[in-house]
């Protein structure tokens, strides 16, 4: 074996330690083989290292460098027993690293998309089952004896049944710093010898933030520290005109500047008094900037419309297109029905708004971000900075949780640029009127669906799809375009996504057995185009709400519409909505997920009597996350006032088949809060615009200052929810953070039309909808 200096990590100084990496090292047999000797090292991109003690002096430490971030999901415990129960340590004997791009092993992507478990988790359990088999293969050859009669426990190897009289990790890797190549052939762990895995084990990041102990991105500081604050523009469209009349800010202590590029003004204070005060006088009175008017948004009112213009639309294509549509439902007796629906803008309305610290010393610019993707910022911030990303240093902190893209990249590019302007560490915050103004949204989404059935078997079905983006995070190149200062200093955003599966159309094709089907989408501008091309027009103009990615993209709505038009078909039947589906599947897990739900949910049973006022109903949905992974069903049971249209859900049934179960309480968390925010954007969310500005700023209507409320669902309307894990230990696992979400919307609608008659299309579900939606 060879050796080398070791710089990147100042992990293996001091004492011995095993690292795991993906490029070519020692092999097993040289582990055996290998004297203990102070000073070996050799190195490798890695994802953990196995050292010779804890923090406290004692026992081993597992350190993993995850590219994979903790969002307050549970992904760093769920990461975590994996490492563990392939080492056999206990849980307090694994660390976890994340996110920081000068010391985790490269990009794996965005912490989004229910991928963390399914695409970091299998490498993570090779990469420690490598190292256990070098850690086997040193106890080995230090005691003597064969593999087969050693035994690895709670960080400790050992002779026989017991680890009595045996090593820890550390004394089997003394002084020795080795490095093994991780294989896709590596022998990992039987599921039926699992004691971590499967297990619900309590959250690790969760008592330092019960006892208020967690340090939030918000919580930072640093020496020298000074607080900014971004001055923002009267509207999307609008540009920097003329700073006001500013007297007043010179009786601000502690004021300390104002800057302006483009249409990016900041200004600058000692303390966080005196930028809000400096932000204030410059927004709004005698002194604010004057911002020149620009070009409205469509008007709201005529979205539905708009959306489905031929002037909006740049792209069209057939995505699935299954036998002839046409022709089935133009065949006698085939009973035909249509219906649109609708769903509208939707905003993450983080609870704690947006914040990030920055400081470029030294030519390094160092950013402390909540970002779902380290390494996609670090790209587009350089880019934005015109900086090596070498230069650039991002490090995750974690910040309010969020499903999707929310203000976190935004305001940690915003405090780049502000902290290489001024030359001082930054601390930027954003108020809430700025998260929920300017974070970008869910696109609003039309669905028009055709369908016939002969009997009780559906014919024909199609879904005519039109949306804006669903995905318009920053990166490297021209997506570094997305970030809103990137735009403020005048460059235009990366060209309009090509037509392409699973953002948009998340969830519009079906996995139900029809021999005619065809999906057709249609690709809707955000900003105006350069005439026949992709390509942003300059300057740039919006025309709709800048859009991205939102718990299941374009899953939410297309479930919402192909389940609510399955009951349809199913009414048109006069079938049962839950036989009329399991008419449609082939797939026996598909068939399994639908009839626990069922079974759990009481089906065909009869309801309790509704109050007075009130009618009691009950509606059932159904999908397979992007059609190749987690099984979901559920069952929904409403209240609806007969007199005022208002709607409670009561009951929420919910089975999940997600294949291999990490953390079954980790896993029920992830499925109620799909319920949870599920219920909350049925019948509540919804952005409002007006000119070219979100006027949905806070969490109430406030007539004074002609401000709308962005409502959403309160602890004391949270319904009794009830899950049904369907746990695959022999199959892959998948992750649970957005598949249950899709099936509410179409769930609750169902039960609505059940309890009512009236068939809502249109979400939110507000009492005037629901008095305003025509017969089922």
């Amino acid at each position: 074996m060879s050796s080398t200096t070791i710089s990147r990590r100042g992990f293996i100084t001091g004492t011995g330690s095993v690292v795991v990496g993906f490029s070519l090292a020692a092999t097993l047999a040289e582990v055996a083989h290998a004297a203990p000797k102070a000073g070996g090292t050799m190195q490798a991109d890695s994802w953990l290292v196995v050292s010779g003690a804890t923090p406290g002096g004692t026992g081993t430490l597992v350190t993993v460098y995850a590219g994979k971030v903790e969002l307050g999901t549970g992904i760093q415990t769920a990461l975590s027993q994996i490492v563990a129960e392939e080492l056999n340590v206990t849980m307090d004997q694994v660390a976890y690293v994340q996110g920081d791009t000068d010391l985790t092993p490269g990009s794996t992507g965005y912490t989004a998309g229910s991928k963390s478990v399914q695409n970091d988790g299998p490498s993570m359990r090779r990469a420690a089952a490598t190292a256990m088999q070098g850690l086997l293969a040193l106890a080995a050859a230090q005691f003597g004896v064969g593999l087969s009669q050693l035994r690895a426990h709670r960080g400790r190897i050992g002779i026989g049944q017991t680890d009595t009289g045996g090593k820890t990790y550390g004394d089997l890797i003394a002084g020795q710093n080795l490095v093994l190549a991780s294989s896709a052939g590596v022998a990992v762990k039987s599921p039926a010898s699992y004691t971590v895995v499967g297990q619900p084990v309590p959250r690790v990041d969760l008592p330092e933030k019960v006892r208020a102990k967690f340090r939030y991105v918000s919580d930072l500081t640093l020496p020298g520290m000074v607080y900014a604050r971004v001055v923002r523009p009267s509207g999307r469209n609008a540009k920097f005109s003329a700073w006001g009349a500013d007297g007043a800010l010179g009786a601000i202590p502690g004021f300390l500047g104002k800057y302006q590029a483009g249409n990016f003004v900041f200004v600058v204070g000692e303390t966080e008094f005196a930028a809000i005060s400096a932000q204030t006088v410059l927004s709004r009175g005698p002194g604010a900037v004057v911002w020149a008017a620009g070009a409205p948004l469509i008007a709201q009112a005529s979205l539905p419309a708009a959306l489905q213009s031929v002037a909006n639309i740049y792209a069209s294509d057939r995505e699935v297109n299954l036998g002839n549509v046409d022709t089935a439902l133009a065949q006698p007796g085939v009973a035909t029905a249509s219906a649109s629906y609708f769903t509208p803008f939707y905003m993450h309305a983080s609870m704690g708004a947006s914040a990030a610290m920055a400081d470029f010393s030294a030519g390094k610019l160092t950013v402390w971000s909540g970002t779902q993707g380290p390494y996609p910022l670090r790209s587009a911030i350089a880019v934005m900075l015109g900086l090596p990303e070498a230069s650039v240093h991002v490090i995750y902190t974690e910040a309010s949780g969020c499903y999707g893209h929310n203000g976190a990249d935004d305001v940690a590019a915003e405090a780049a640029l502000i902290a290489r302007t001024i030359g001082k560490p930054v601390r930027l915050q954003w108020t809430r009127a700025e998260e929920h103004g300017w974070e970008p949204l869910s696109s609003a989404m039309v669905h028009n669906m055709r369908g016939g059935v002969i009997g009780a078997t559906v014919q024909a079905w199609e879904h005519t799809l039109y949306s804006a983006t669903h995905n318009s995070r920053p990166g490297a190149g021209g997506s570094s375009g997305n970030l809103l200062p990137t735009q403020a200093l005048g460059n235009l955003p990366a060209d309009a996504p090509a037509l392409g599966a699973n953002t948009t159309t998340r969830n519009a094709p079906v996995t139900y057995n029809f021999t005619n089907n065809r999906l057709n989408r249609n690709f809707v501008k955000s900003f105006n185009l350069v005439a026949g091309t992709r390509k942003a027009a300059a300057p740039l103009t919006w025309v709709l709400p800048r859009t991205t990615a939102l718990r299941s993209l374009g899953g939410f709505s297309n479930t919402f519409a192909n389940e609510s038009f399955m009951d349809e078909l199913a009414k048109k039947a006069n079938a049962d909505p839950v036989a009329f589906r399991l008419a449609h599947m082939s797939d026996p897990r598909a068939v399994a997920v639908l009839t626990a739900v069922a079974g759990q949910a009481g089906w065909g049973g009869a309801l309790a009597g509704a109050p007075v006022g009130w009618a009691r109903g009950r509606g059932v949905a159904y999908m397979r996350y992007e059609t190749v992974e987690a099984y979901v069903a559920c069952v929904v049971e409403v209240l609806v006032n007969t007199t005022t249209g208002a709607v409670k859900v009561t009951r929420v049934v919910v089975a999940h088949d997600c294949g291999l179960i990490i953390n079954p309480d980790g896993l029920r968390n992830q499925i109620e809060g799909n319920v949870i925010q599920g219920i909350s954007r049925t019948l509540k969310e919804e952005v409002r615009y007006a000119g070219d500005r979100v006027t949905t700023l806070g969490w109430q209507d406030n007539p004074t200052f002609f401000l709308t409320g962005y409502p959403v669902i309160n602890f004391d309307e949270v319904p009794s929810i009830e899950v049904v894990l369907i746990d695959r230990p022999n199959e892959v696992a998948w992750g649970a953070g957005e598949p249950a979400i899709g099936c509410l919307g179409g769930a609750i609608g169902n039960a609505v039309a059940n309890a009512t008659g009236r068939r809502v299309r249109t979400l939110p579900m507000t009492p005037a909808t629901v008095l305003a939606a025509p017969a089922a």
